[in-house]
Formats: structure tokens, sequence, C-alpha cells
């Protein structure tokens, strides 16, 4: 897995089995914090592909850390915890936690934790770009639709041969449909 990881742990004991843990799953490079301020610090100026964050730590808490870390970086973010109440589980959803790990952490728990987190931001991702998509291309429509109402009104001609209007001025000036509605709104 050549992946870069944020650990944050305030106890240097459980930092080092956790990065011991990491090497032999095979990340390629592990950032080490002790504390929430650090955690977002760190997140901010090395860009790691995701993080683990305990939830207790002095001063700023995981969850604090991880809500300010995926406010600027899209990384799944998972929680190291002892104990876990419904407060800290609906704080944790309400920031995009990916996933919870307990303490004491074990080995076999972590790279399945780890994998369903980073498919589930990609998949995320993949979804975030498709509705922008979808956005793009209902902005692009009503462009359209605006332009043959003034080809309609215009012309005095009908829906489909206002729409056949302009894809006809499309081809002949090798343009797209969306340049021609352009055209047509700005000249009117």
């Amino acid at each position: 897995m050549s992946k870069t990881i944020l650990i944050c742990d305030d106890e240097p004991l459980i930092r080092a089995s956790l990065k011991s843990m990491l090497v032999d799953l095979g990340f390629d490079e592990i950032l080490e914090c002790g504390d929430g301020a650090k955690a977002v610090e760190t997140a901010l100026g090395c860009f790691p592909d995701m993080a683990i964050l305990d939830v207790s730590m002095p001063g700023m808490d995981g969850i604090t850390a991880a809500a300010l870390i995926r406010k600027k970086l899209k990384i799944p973010i998972m929680l190291l915890t002892s104990v876990c109440d419904s407060a800290t589980v609906k704080r944790a959803s309400a920031n995009g936690i990916a996933a919870f790990l307990t303490k004491p952490l074990r080995q076999q728990d972590l790279l399945p934790a780890i994998e369903i987190a980073l498919q589930h931001v990609e998949e995320i991702e993949s979804l975030k770009e498709k509705i922008d998509d979808l956005r793009e291309l209902i902005e692009n429509r009503k462009i359209i639709e605006k332009a043959k109402g003034v080809v309609m009104e215009k012309n005095r001609v009908s829906e489909g041969d206002a729409y056949r209007f302009m894809q006809k001025g499309a081809m002949d000036t090798r343009r797209s449909l969306l340049q021609v509605a352009n055209r047509i709104l700005k000249e009117n």
C-alpha cells in the first residue's frame, strides 16, 4: 500500500505500536504527532492520504482536529478510542469520520478499516464529480431551452423547428449547441 498516513495520539507507546502495524501493512510514509493542533498543522502541510487520530487528547481533541482537516482535505479520517459513547459517535459522524478503531488496536482490524475508508472516500469523490457534471448539464440545458424560446418567439416557429434551427446553426458553424444558444441569447 503506497500511501502516506498521519497518526496522532498523545501516548507515544500507542503511536509506536500503530506505526509498526502500518509499516507491516506497507505504508510508505508515516507522519506522527501527539496533539490535535499539530495534527491539523501536519496534515495541511504534508497532505497525507489518510489520518488516524486519537479521540481524547489534551488541548484539541481528535474530532475537532478531524473537522479542521476535512475542511481543507477530503481524506478519510479514522478515530482511535478506548471508550466510545453515543455522543462521541454522533459528533464524529457529523464531522465525516470514516471509521472508529478501538484500543487496544489489533493489526487484523486495521487493514480492513483502512481499505474500506479509502474506498468510501473514492466513491464519494466519484459521486461528487458526477453531481458536478449533472449540474453543468442542467445549466447548459437551461441556456439551450432559453435560446430555443427566443428563436420560437422571434421566428414564430414551433419548438421542434426552433431546435432544428439551432442544430443546423451548430453544424454549419461547427460549434456546440451551447455555443449557438449563448450567441442567440447575446444577440437578443
